[in-house]
């Protein structure tokens, strides 16, 4: 598998309403972190994830976390 395009070193402290989400797990999207469709054809795909009451998260920006969409720390390691 080829290896995700690093958006940036750092998490994206992001507020989210409850709804459905879709996180960029390519790092090529212009709408991160979330999916605008650069992916397209790549073997790379979207994790789609739902809230269902408002919160503040921290969303990966590296795309290396184990955790996805959320942050885990990995990009202290890269």
């Amino acid at each position: 598998m080829a290896d995700p395009t690093i958006a940036r070193k750092a998490p994206y402290w992001t507020e989210l309403e409850p709804g459905v989400y879709a996180w960029c797990a390519c790092g090529d999207s212009r709408a991160q972190p979330f999916c605008d469709g650069a992916h397209q054809g790549t073997e790379f795909e979207p994790v789609v994830f739902e809230v269902e009451q408002a919160c503040t998260r921290y969303l990966c920006g590296c795309k290396n976390t184990v955790d996805a969409p959320f942050c885990d720390g990995t990009h202290r390691e890269l």
